[in-house]
């Protein structure tokens, strides 16, 4: 409460606040007009389409939910967050341009983000052929005109691209002048707005039914599974909030000249190593990866490449028989590329060998290991241990909702599984405002004590 009255007197965390609401707001509001050109059958079930398991539900969920209106905001942010990926991937000494970039500070960000945004249309490009193609294929969108069909696809590709940039432009004003990172917050406000209909949907699923029309028995049966439904979700919110916030801290001592650092302040140094410190990025690749053959097929073959039989493997919520083995291969997959993920950026986020050359430049060491290689190899065993915690955890999380959906816990309404990508991003962005108006507080609290003991 007392932190609640605190921001309400800042007047910069209150107008950052007010300008990431605005900004929001016209996002959503961009988000409903739908493509010129394109119509929605009447009757479509793309919005339980796009709620489930499926290639485009991911590209959906990062777009913010925009590509249920099929808007002109439809691509969202996906494209750029792939090239971002790449991009860091590439500069890890794949191509000397864009490691020389990297060390280069400041310039070197600003050429790096100037490639990140070029790949971006690149990618955008390909990924709204292949989104038109898709969803024309499955009849979820018609166009208005059949002439000149290649020239309607150039127009609603070209629309397509122009949102995503615009979207990109509005989370960088965010990220200047408003709360959290801009690119974060426009996913979370899309998956946010979505809760509300999501819980709707577990009380009509339940309750309504049992309440007026069946006895009293059955009423407090549907209410009690509502309610446990409820906290079945805040205790999944709670658990991904304690694999987010948990880390291993590795004890620092630094080794100075002048003498009067105590014993108590050598304890003090560490370095954590988050349990998750590859974030929700495992996720988003795996689920690429899965995405990209219907993509290929849809460039193909767009008539009968979508409904190919062998398109079912990468499914993650159905189970698909090959030489006899009917499993859940998709989703087998999908576990086995997150943990594989997981690794690979974690050792990318923290680069044991880099951190280990960065304490010998510093005169800091690890208590009771050696300098140099000794201290890499340390480093990156206690990182992998944390890791396997943390690629388990993230693997459980994202794997529930195809899981619970192939149980038929929910009677096949998939968009009322727990759990998955989303609910690690909204927990994950959520402790990122928090931290980022811990700081502006901090920072006003300072300002205050500086300017009372200058009038003392």
């Amino acid at each position: 409460m007392k932190k609640l009255i605190n921001i309400l007197k800042n007047k910069e965390i209150m107008g950052r606040i007010v300008f990431t609401i605005m900004i929001l707001f016209i996002f959503r509001l961009g988000a409903q007009v739908t493509v010129p050109g394109v119509t929605i059958p009447e009757g479509s079930d793309l919005n339980t389409y796009l709620s489930g398991n499926n290639p485009l539900s991911l590209m959906n969920l990062l777009g913010g939910g925009t590509l249920q209106s099929f808007s002109i905001f439809a691509l969202g942010v996906s494209p750029y967050i792939t090239a971002q990926i790449i991009v860091q991937l590439l500069s890890t000494d794949v191509l000397p341009a864009l490691s020389e970039l990297k060390r280069q500070g400041q310039y070197g960000r600003k050429k790096m983000e100037m490639a990140t945004r070029y790949l971006t249309l690149m990618l955008g490009g390909v990924q709204a052929y292949g989104i038109i193609k898709t969803m024309q294929a499955s009849n979820y969108i018609n166009f208005e005109t059949a002439q000149y069909e290649w020239m309607t696809y150039v127009y609603i590709v070209i629309v397509l691209l122009a949102g995503t940039m615009l979207v990109m432009w509005l989370g960088d004003q965010i990220s200047v002048k408003g709360i959290g990172n801009g690119i974060s917050m426009i996913i979370f406000a899309g998956i946010v707005s979505s809760l509300p209909s999501q819980m709707v949907n577990a009380w009509q699923m339940w309750c309504s039914p049992y309440i007026f029309a069946r006895g009293e028995g059955e009423a407090i049966a549907g209410i009690f599974k509502f309610l446990l439904y409820v906290f079945a979700y805040l205790l999944i919110i709670a658990f991904v909030t304690f694999i987010e916030l948990s880390k291993r801290k590795i004890p620092v001592q630094h080794s100075g000249k002048g003498g009067g650092q105590t014993q108590s302040m050598a304890r003090a140094s560490f370095l954590p190593i988050k349990i998750n410190s590859a974030g929700v990025i495992p996720v988003i690749f795996a689920s690429s990866i899965l995405m990209a053959p219907s993509v290929i097929m849809a460039f193909v073959d767009s008539e009968n490449g979508m409904n190919a039989p062998w398109l079912k493997i990468f499914s993650t919520s159905e189970l698909f028989d090959m030489g006899g083995w009917k499993m859940p291969w998709g989703l087998i997959i999908y576990i086995v590329l997150t943990v594989a993920f997981c690794f690979f950026y974690a050792n990318l986020q923290i680069n044991p060998q880099q951190l280990a050359e960065n304490f010998q430049k510093n005169g800091s060491y690890i208590p009771g290991i050696r300098p140099g290689n000794e201290t890499e190899r340390y480093v990156r065993k206690v990182l992998n241990r944390v890791t396997v915690i943390g690629a388990a955890a993230l693997a459980f999380i994202a794997a529930l909702p195809p899981v619970l959906t192939m149980t038929g816990v929910f009677g096949g309404n998939q968009s009322l599984a727990l759990g998955g990508t989303g609910l690690i991003i909204v927990v994950g962005v959520a402790l990122e405002i928090n931290s980022q108006i811990d700081g502006l507080l901090a920072g006003k609290s300072f300002e205050e004590v500086v300017a009372s003991g200058g009038q003392g």
